[in-house]
């Protein structure tokens, strides 16, 4: 072979060799996922309520975190960025693969929209009224011998003939069988009616169980109707947010006062406000929109918590050591529960 002819070879080869590296280092998967500052939208567009548009000034805002699987270039980026985490692939999907994963995420959606309405009406003194639909299932484990059958966003509506109006309920009743007694449970999958029965398994403290992680499915339904597209969001975190759209809407109260107000938080049947993760991206993406007041949840930590975990930032104390740092002029304000919410945009 000639020297030129080997000079060639060996310039084919680096090539490739390069090629190999950027395709690995730009588009090979890592088991470790992105969450950096999302966006902070204005809630306007996503409620319709017929005959109850918003016409007030400013606007509640719900925020979000940007999740997006890391690769070798984005890892160092993620690194080099501030308000960037790399959090660990498991912890963030539970193990779920991806398709199953924006299913549950979309149920929580649902619910925590679900559970917004209910709230803001019962708040506004409007009549609203809560559809059992059954259990929601979200995840089912290895050991559990429904496994292949009852899959993750199936609603479960009786077992063994009987229907209950809450998930314990479900499961009290379960524990109460032996382990490796048969169990037949109906189920919807797609919107069909199934059946399936398999022997119970043993769970913890020995109880019988189905081997499912299951929680309520519910439906509300109010006059007049209240419609909510989230889009592309998931989870349970914009509860707060929503209820209070709703509630303004249907009360017609100017809570805003012109304001662009942002905010997280999940929402219970009672109003109750539980926290959520990644509330300092939050607090940044409400920042970089304009928000000048951002809604935190507050849950005074017991002192057991406290005990295992000496230095434990409530989201209210997050936020706000976020928004001293990078969010100068936000008035960041713990809310333990929607009356509390209510109550700060009434008085100020």
């Amino acid at each position: 072979m000639k020297i030129d002819d080997k000079k060639i070879m060996r310039r084919v080869l680096y090539s490739v060799a390069l090629i190999l590296f950027l395709g690995w280092f730009i588009f090979w998967p890592l088991n470790k996922y992105i969450e950096s500052p999302g966006s902070a939208d204005n809630l306007r567009s996503y409620v319709t309520i017929p005959g109850y548009p918003d016409k007030q000034k400013g606007s509640f805002m719900i925020t979000s975190v940007y999740l997006q699987q890391a690769r070798p270039a984005t890892y160092i980026w993620a690194k080099l960025t501030p308000n960037t985490s790399l959090e660990n692939a498991n912890e963030v999907t539970g193990g779920q693969s991806g398709k199953t994963f924006d299913r549950v995420q979309n149920f929580y959606m649902q619910s925590a929209i679900n559970q917004a309405i209910a709230v803001a009406f019962k708040a506004a003194h409007r009549p609203v009224k809560t559809t059992y639909l059954g259990i929601y299932v979200l995840q089912v484990q290895n050991s559990s011998k429904f496994r292949g059958k009852i899959k993750v966003g199936d609603t479960i509506t009786k077992v063994n003939g009987h229907h209950f109006n809450t998930a314990k309920g479900y499961q009290k009743y379960i524990g109460k069988q032996k382990v490796g007694s048969p169990l037949t449970v109906q189920y919807i999958h797609n919107g069909k009616s199934k059946q399936v029965t398999k022997p119970l398994v043993k769970i913890s403290n020995s109880r019988a169980g189905i081997g499912i992680v299951l929680t309520d499915n519910t439906k509300v339904h109010t006059t007049p109707k209240v419609t909510v597209n989230p889009g592309q969001l998931g989870g349970p975190s914009g509860g707060l947010m929503f209820a209070l759209q709703i509630y303004q809407q249907i009360t017609g109260q100017d809570l805003r006062h012109g304001k662009k107000i942002a905010g997280t938080g999940t929402i219970s049947q009672d109003g109750t406000v539980g926290e959520i993760g990644g509330i300092d991206k939050k607090v940044v993406a409400a920042h970089r929109a304009g928000a000048k007041v951002f809604l935190a949840p507050y849950v005074k930590p017991n002192k057991l918590l406290l005990k295992y975990e000496e230095d434990h930032q409530t989201n209210y104390q997050m936020a706000k050591a976020t928004a001293k740092k990078y969010a100068p002029g936000m008035k960041v304000v713990p809310i333990k529960n929607f009356s509390d919410a209510v109550h700060y945009l009434q008085t100020h």
